[in-house]
């Protein structure tokens, strides 16, 4: 059985079995310890093992992400307009996701009984909400932004930072050049190896899913798992909207095509990102679709596909923006405007961060909760379903790199005209 089945299975199962042991023995000492002592423990140590990686993992794909750019004077207007395609699809994303839990508000239908229980057994995290609480964006978070200390900044979590150092670091491999090549490869291999230990965590999802979901349905029954399918449809909606209205409209707009026919040139495209739920593994389609379906130029799609597969997350900056509002809901931890704020720009660099394999966005995403005060360990209610929508918005990742790529590629043609 392919390993998304398996999850999904794992997903019933253990809900399945948590409900039923919430529904004959509620709030049995002999349930309780199994949730306490068996369950939690394990799928806890599995979310640990998806987190260990999160320094390595951003240090890596974001540095070598951005010294591919190569020098900006020398990639000129391609560059600019690409990363302008990738900020902008990228923040409009996150912030429909939040508009839209804004809107339908799945977290707070949960009792208030079932809110204090949940922060109950989560509320140790709230302590950990940081800066943000008790500063303003500026200039308290401005100054923290660069780290003195980068080493000290991965310690401590502070992942806004890392992501700065981050960028630094591929902007220094980039003007160094050759003489930086050694170190570039050493990072690339980084990257590979933190790649490859998601991999290998994801290879056990499916215990890890079944104990996680089993301990959340044993403690709170069916009234959480209601809250999650609303959750669930929400962002499959706002996915929905974003690639069968936003992308068409900027298709429309700013590469002067037909949306319609693009969208039925690229489905192919559409379809492996579906089934593999990876940008990386979608690429070499995507690059083929490009140059053969949409006509764009080698040298566009030569540039910007790869860099899309590492930069351009759209559908994860949307699911990340979508998840915070939700537990946040849940928990009942109000967010401020400020909050939200760092929440889409929290969302669009680390969707830059991500892997583009199965449940990459998951670590990174949870050092985004810890950022605003929400429980990390939160991320358990939502990850039994996180196959499903992994799917749903790598599908929106693979797009909006082709979207980018027809946009270039409309602003950029006189320029290889000339050159050929």
């Amino acid at each position: 059985m392919a390993l998304p089945n398996r999850i999904l299975l794992a997903l019933l199962l253990g809900a399945l079995g948590g409900m039923v042991g919430q529904a004959l023995a509620p709030g049995s000492p002999v349930l309780l310890w199994v949730v306490a002592n068996l369950a939690e423990p394990v799928g806890r140590v599995w979310l640990s093992a998806l987190i260990m990686v999160v320094i390595p993992l951003v240090v890596s794909t974001l540095a070598t992400g951005v010294a591919n750019l190569g020098s900006l004077r020398e990639v000129g207007r391609i560059g600019a307009i690409t990363l302008l395609c990738f900020l902008c699809l990228t923040a409009a994303s996150s912030t429909l996701g939040i508009a839209a839990l804004h809107i339908v508000r799945p977290g707070a239908t949960l009792p208030e009984a079932t809110k204090q229980e949940l922060m109950a057994n989560f509320g140790a995290e709230l302590g950990q909400a940081g800066e943000l609480a008790r500063g303003s964006l500026w200039p308290e978070l401005f100054l923290k932004l660069v780290p003195r200390n980068p080493v000290q900044a991965a310690a401590s979590g502070d992942m806004l930072a890392v992501i700065v150092f981050a960028l630094f670091l591929g902007l220094g491999l980039a003007v160094a050049g050759e003489k930086a090549a050694p170190f570039a490869s050493f990072l690339e291999a980084l990257a590979h190896v933190t790649v490859a230990i998601i991999t290998l965590v994801m290879r056990v999802a499916p215990w890890g899913v079944f104990f996680l979901i089993f301990a959340v349905a044993a403690r709170f029954g069916w009234r959480l798992l209601a809250t999650l399918s609303s959750f669930v449809a929400t962002v499959v909606l706002a996915l929905t909207a974003f690639q069968f209205l936003v992308y068409p409209l900027a298709v429309k707009l700013f590469a002067s095509r037909n949306p319609w026919e693009f969208l039925g040139r690229i489905r192919l495209v559409m379809l492996t990102a579906f089934s593999t739920s990876s940008s990386s593994a979608t690429l070499p389609t995507t690059i083929r679709v490009a140059q053969e379906e949409l006509g764009v130029s080698r040298e566009v799609a030569g540039f910007v596909l790869p860099l899309g597969a590492t930069l351009n997350m759209n559908g994860t900056a949307l699911f990340e923006g979508a998840t915070v509002l939700f537990l946040a809901q849940v928990f009942g931890v109000p967010l401020s405007l400020k909050a939200q704020v760092l929440v889409v720009v929290m969302a669009v660099l680390t969707a830059i961060g991500t892997a583009g394999v199965p449940g990459g966005s998951i670590p990174l995403l949870m050092m985004v909760l810890a950022t605003v005060g929400v429980p990390p360990e939160g991320i358990a209610i939502v990850l039994g379903v996180d196959r499903l929508l992994d799917m749903c918005r790598t599908t929106l990742n693979v797009t909006g790199d082709l979207v980018t790529a027809t946009i270039v590629e409309r602003f950029s043609w006189r320029r290889f005209e000339t050159d050929h």
